[in-house]
């Protein structure tokens, strides 16, 4: 795993390690404190993206997390700040909190399918958040494209994987030639790409048109170009289309991965739900589910968030920022172009920071039963840096807390037992590529008590 081998290197070297390697010097940073130096202080040098060649080959040229750092790119991150600003995501609480429930009901009916859906259920959140479309069906096509983009995204990606990256002019080879089977890989990935981002969007605009668009992330965009005279409306079209492709697709993924992480730590560390379950039964109580007017009162289950967040990186290198110009740190030269990647992995290992870090430990955020806030929140670097940091990251935290919060308030999870009655001890592992995620294992996901399945069941009915 890579982001082990750049700690390896950055422990034996320091937290500014300088390589040459895929055709580009690199600079591999190992401490959040250096991070957050050159990549928050000093963003206006280091807020762009290194060029790609798979990024227009595999039809990624869209998406604004890869952008340069340019006109294209700021519109479209101001466009999607507005809808998840601090303020702001506080409107889809509601939907977060139905779609909680619903979660609930699925892990009832299906507890063997949890893993599926976790990726359901975030998807059908996102695709009602950016296109007012209801996700009902389980084998819904829109979820499907966001499943089979999202994988080619995390192929296409990986550093070293592809020869173009590094001699662009290998774009120019014919289809036919030898030694161009990226070219048709890639073709092929860049149609599940575009269809990932287009078919929603063509749905939305046919109900738009016609009045009966329920409203959105995309939909809003839309009415914007036509109240306002200023604004091209085929180049709005475009920023509503890719803003609402990337709320559609990162929603739908990496806090995704987060919760699969979590039902793993807790078929891990089954002491864990005992504690949250004792702080839930005294704060919510047996009659209903928690609510978001509970956060603050349950810094159990905040600390269990956050952990899930520090204890497995889901992007463990983050996406390699770019230097715009030549530059100087704690001594050493930056040369311009210069790939600057941050170790996340790193960063959530670091144990002067959180010590025991390959334990799963929710108290190390606490301190006298609340939230220790000299002990670094992993928010504050598992979103990014700078200009760059993930502008959905209030919703995120919103939509974990309360997913947590839902299950451990209703369920167990418990070790899967094999046919001759032993507990199958899940093992911590990730899968590897840009983007992680937990390496499929097996749990037992059943109601805390009958009554808890009919709080699930009443909740339900009262919520329609």
């Amino acid at each position: 795993m890579m982001g082990q081998r750049f700690k390896e290197m950055n422990d034996k070297y320091g937290d500014v390690v300088y390589l040459y390697a895929f055709g580009q010097p690199m600079i591999i940073i190992g401490s959040h404190e250096a991070a957050s130096e050159l990549l928050d202080k000093r963003s206006a040098n280091y807020s762009d993206r290194q060029p790609s060649a798979m990024r227009e080959l595999a039809g990624w040229e869209w998406t604004f997390v890869l952008m340069p750092y340019g006109l294209p790119w700021r519109r479209r991150r101001k466009e999607m700040h507005q809808f998840f600003n601090p303020t702001a995501v506080s409107q889809y609480q509601p939907l977060q909190q139905r779609e909680a429930l619903n979660f609930l009901k699925k892990l009832l009916e299906k507890p063997d399918t949890f893993l599926y859906q976790v990726r359901h259920s975030f998807a059908s959140t996102s695709m009602r958040i950016s296109y007012g479309i209801e996700v009902v069906d389980e084998q819904d096509p829109y979820v499907a494209a966001v499943e089979r983009g999202v994988a080619s995204f995390n192929e296409a990606f990986v550093p070293g994987a592809f020869l173009v990256e590094t001699f662009p002019v290998l774009k120019k080879l014919p289809d036919w030639f030898p030694g161009a089977g990226f070219k048709r890989t890639a073709a092929a990935w860049k149609k599940i790409a575009h269809n990932m981002r287009d078919a929603p969007f063509e749905k939305m605009m046919k109900s738009w048109m016609t009045g009966e668009a329920e409203s959105s992330i995309a939909t809003t965009l839309m009415q914007t170009a036509l109240d306002k005279t200023d604004i091209d409306i085929a180049e709005q079209q475009m920023v509503a289309r890719d803003v609402s492709a990337v709320v559609y697709a990162a929603g739908a993924d990496t806090t995704m991965s987060t919760v699969q992480i979590f039902f793993m730590a807790m078929a891990c560390y089954p002491e864990v739900q005992v504690k949250a379950r004792a702080e839930l039964d005294a704060v919510v109580g047996s009659d209903r589910l928690p609510t978001f007017e509970d956060h603050k009162s349950l810094p159990y289950i905040t600390a269990i968030a956050k952990e899930s967040m520090r204890w497995q990186s889901v992007v463990p290198l983050g996406i390699p920022h770019r230097s715009l110009e030549d530059d100087e740190f704690r001594g050493y030269f930056i040369p311009k172009g210069s790939a600057v990647i941050a170790n996340l992995y790193a960063f959530s290992r670091d144990e002067r920071v959180y010590p025991n870090p390959e334990s799963f430990n929710p108290e190390r955020f606490l301190k006298n039963g609340k939230i220790n806030t000299e002990v670094r929140d992993p928010n504050t670097f598992v979103f990014g840096y700078g200009r760059r940091i993930c502008p959905g990251r209030h919703f995120a935290e919103a939509s974990l807390f309360i997913m947590i919060a839902s299950v451990l308030h209703t369920l167990t999870i418990d070790q899967a037992v094999d046919q001759h009655g032993e507990s199958i001890a899940p093992e911590a592992k990730m899968t590897y590529g840009v983007l992680s995620y937990p390496v499929p294992f097996p749990c037992s996901i059943k109601p805390r008590s009958a009554d808890h399945a009919a709080l699930i069941h009443t909740s339900l009915a009262h919520s329609d």
